[in-house]
């Protein structure tokens, strides 16, 4: 008794779902209510949608439509913790790296952060008239006026000449 057929079939019918699932994945909740509304619109008078298979469909939208409002909430949680961050970074001295509009021409700056800002819906730090993205943070100096000095005191490690 020869399997190859089966196994074949079953292989195809996988990556069949496979790609099904990749194309829903791109569907909104809009979308999906168009495509229940027009399946509606659309069935056979005599052979009408079974009630448990409508009830199905509308517990999917609910699903989606839950998910994409908690994905929201966090969202907002996540730009209001990156905004306290960023705030908790007012006065102290970072080194970062500072890119143009587009992200291009990058240059590392340090200085510290006079203010705030959301743009775009990320949190940037304005450093000596610069605009710094909260994520490019490549260091945080503490607030000790002993280490604001750009001299080394070398008379403290021994090596005074």
């Amino acid at each position: 008794m020869s399997t190859a057929p089966v196994n074949t079939a079953q292989r195809e019918a996988s990556q069949f779902s496979a790609g099904a699932d990749e194309a829903l994945r791109g569907l909104d909740l809009g979308d999906f209510v168009n495509l229940i509304i027009a399946e509606l619109q659309n069935q056979d008078p005599l052979n009408p949608l079974d009630n448990s298979e409508m009830l199905n469909q509308l517990s999917q939208i609910r699903e989606i439509d839950s998910t994409t409002k908690l994905s929201e909430t966090l969202d907002s949680v996540l730009l209001g913790q990156n905004l306290a961050m960023g705030s908790s970074l007012i006065g102290k001295k970072i080194e970062a790296l500072a890119t143009d509009d587009f992200g291009n021409n990058a240059q590392r700056i340090s200085g510290r952060v006079d203010r705030v800002l959301v743009e775009d819906g990320t949190i940037r730090l304005r450093v000596g008239g610069r605009s710094v993205s909260l994520n490019n943070i490549s260091e945080i100096v503490a607030d000790d006026p002993e280490t604001d000095a750009t001299e080394i005191d070398d008379t403290e490690t021994g090596d005074a000449s």
